[in-house]
């Protein structure tokens, strides 16, 4: 099957682009084309009007912005994953980026189509919304920003303005003395979308006292959710503290999610993955900063 036919646009600035956006209700942006171009080839998307936002200025760069880090919504996810500056800042994200589709897909899929697009199980909305991502977007002339947390609404769907286009995600950067990240995911074969996936960031004091531990979860409910862990941990030098009070928090946590059943898999077997995942990106990143404390 071939797309329907539709009218193509190049616009070299934001504002051009909510015009069109404005002028055609139905149109919509392509930006690495690994999501729409299936359904445009499927006739699940059957836009009057495709906008390629690909040659508009500083979508493409990734850059320190004193207390934060900030990626281009057209950064390509093969190049934010060999960025230096991810690599330093955003542990996290260079980890579950190695789990994002294939290296062919990569090197065009896009920091910002991904986080658009809001799969449940992809796995950039999942650290964005662990790390509490700023979500900058342009609309009708004026910037408009949502926290990752806010921004997923369901499968598929986010608080963007129609009239709206994502042009930067701004993430902040640690400035605790110890940081531990741990990712992982589970899917029927490797880089298919994930059944369940858990991503952790923890910070930590010099004298091995978290100071701050995030948790999310994705794949498992109809979007990325952060879970509420509040529980004293104290990391003494070679040894990590994933005790009985913190499976038990993260048990607790989970208690509180919807969980959704397919095809795929029952909502209970998400549930136990999930749990199991979750302690494992602990564990993992208590790990890391367990070995620099020592």
């Amino acid at each position: 099957m071939k797309s329907a036919s539709f009218d193509y646009v190049r616009p070299d600035t934001l504002d051009a682009v909510c015009s069109c956006l404005a002028s055609h209700p139905d149109a919509r942006i392509i930006a690495g084309g690994q999501s729409l171009v299936p359904m445009l080839a499927m006739r699940l998307a059957r836009p009057s009007l495709v906008i390629d936002i690909a040659h508009i200025d500083g979508l493409s760069a990734i850059w320190d912005d004193d207390d934060a880090l900030v990626i281009g919504a057209m950064v390509r996810q093969a190049a934010a994953l060999s960025d230096p500056l991810v690599a330093t800042h955003l542990p996290l994200l260079a980890k579950a980026l190695t789990h994002v589709g294939h290296p062919p897909t990569r090197t065009r899929g896009t920091v910002g189509g991904s986080l658009v697009h809001a799969d449940p199980s992809a796995e950039i909305p999942l650290v964005a919304v662990t790390l509490g991502a700023s979500l900058r977007m342009r609309d009708a002339g004026e910037d408009v920003e949502f926290n990752a947390e806010e921004f997923f609404i369901g499968p598929m769907l986010t608080m963007i303005p129609p009239t709206a286009c994502l042009f930067e995600i701004c993430f902040r950067k640690s400035t605790s003395a110890y940081v531990g990240t741990g990712f992982h995911e589970i899917a029927a074969r490797r880089s298919d979308y994930a059944l369940a996936a858990a991503a952790a960031h923890i910070e930590a004091d010099d004298a091995g006292i978290v100071q701050d531990l995030r948790l999310a979860i994705g794949g498992i409910s109809d979007f990325p959710q952060r879970l509420p862990i509040d529980v004293h941990i104290d990391i003494s030098a070679g040894k990590t503290n994933l005790d009985s009070n913190l499976t038990t928090a993260i048990d607790a946590a989970l208690d509180g999610i919807d969980v959704v059943e397919d095809m795929h898999a029952s909502a209970s077997y998400r549930r136990r993955v999930a749990a199991e995942l979750a302690r494992r990106a602990v564990d993992d990143a208590l790990s890391e900063i367990a070995q620099d404390l020592s």
